[in-house]
């Protein structure tokens, strides 16, 4: 008995003496957080549109007897583009040359009459009120003188508003008049594009331009000669958003284009938007809490891990872009998290035991 009870005082001692036993840590994949930025690319369609266009009009109305252009015509300045039957603005013409021959007569007869009045007067051969009738007839002369010069000049310029010209160097690229067509003054006959420039117009959907700007720098297109890329710079971004497409309308000037480039032309646009520095995580460090997503952060010191909630921004392919929750540095566990538990001891897959 006395053996027994010194056995096991011994087999105590011994257990005393030895260390508690501890779990195995688990070898789990472990990343360090870092900030990284996104770099998103932009691409839409667009058409090419003059940066400056025009609605070409008669200034009086009448009968389409001519049209000397198609619609892509390159004109020049002061070019003929349509005409108006010029009927009766030639007669218009005639009568007013006419009325002006005879206000020219009216004028010389009434300057002779006052000088010959001048004259008895300085004789005495007639009154001073008689004098004084030949000058007021030469300022009515006069008078109808300069009336019958505007009429002629009237009629001139009514003459030449029968035949539309191009304000400038410019190209037709819409028409909307034929020849026996009655055509009102005032009303578009064509449409020009100023050759003052190329720009690519694009509907931009809001949700692009709410996080950031858009870049100055696009690379264009025309989609039938993808391998054709040109330069362009952001010109104009309208204010209002359309309500029926919730799109906003950006123009992009077209900087040196080339010859083959056309008005009405689809082009595609592509940009590369930078986002600002946020911190990433690979797709399969994201857990779950109570309180919604969380990561498995690694204590650095004691290699025991802890349940962080974090807030998502967005996701891309591949990568989870944080919000907060997560600082630069941290160590987060990827693969091996669903066989964890706060406080678990882990070490990194690959280090040494």
């Amino acid at each position: 008995m006395k053996r027994l009870i010194i056995a096991c005082t011994a087999a105590v001692v011994v257990l005393a003496v030895q260390p508690a036993h501890s779990e195995t840590p688990l070898a789990v994949e472990i990343v360090v957080a870092t900030r990284s930025q996104d770099q998103t690319a932009l691409s839409l369609t667009g058409e090419i549109r003059p940066k400056e266009s025009l609605m070409a009009a008669f200034a009086i109305g009448g009968r389409v007897t001519d049209v000397f252009v198609e619609v892509g015509a390159k004109v020049e300045s002061n070019a003929p583009l349509a005409q108006l039957d010029p009927i009766q603005q030639e007669l218009a013409v005639r009568t007013a040359e006419a009325g002006l021959t005879t206000a020219r007569a009216d004028h010389r007869q009434a300057v002779e009459d006052l000088e010959r009045a001048e004259s008895l007067l300085s004789s005495g051969s007639t009154t001073r009120a008689a004098r004084d009738a030949a000058f007021d007839a030469l300022r009515t002369a006069e008078g109808a003188l300069e009336q019958a010069e505007a009429d002629l000049d009237r009629a001139r310029k009514a003459l030449e508003d029968t035949v539309l010209r191009a304000p400038s160097a410019s190209t037709v690229i819409s028409r909307n008049v034929e020849p026996g067509q009655i055509i009102a003054a005032a009303q578009t006959a064509m449409e020009l594009a100023l050759d003052k420039g190329y720009e690519a117009v694009f509907e931009v959907p809001e949700v692009m331009l709410i996080d950031a700007p858009p870049p100055l720098s696009i690379t264009l297109s025309p989609l039938s000669r993808l391998d054709e890329e040109l330069e362009g710079r952001v010109a104009e971004i309208s204010p209002l958003v359309d309500e029926s497409t919730g799109t906003v309308l950006a123009k992009v000037e077209v900087l040196d284009p080339p010859a083959s480039l056309r008005f009405g032309e689809p082009v595609r646009g592509m940009a590369a938007r930078m986002s600002a520095p946020q911190m990433s995580l690979p797709y399969s460090a994201i857990s779950a809490s109570a309180d919604g997503p969380a990561v498995w952060r690694v204590d650095q010191e004691t290699m025991k891990v802890a349940l962080q909630p974090v807030t998502i921004d967005r996701y891309v392919t591949g990568q989870i872009l944080l919000e907060s929750g997560v600082e630069e540095g941290d160590w987060i566990v990827t693969k091996g998290a669903q066989l964890l538990y706060p406080g678990r001891t882990v070490r990194r897959a690959g280090a040494d035991q």
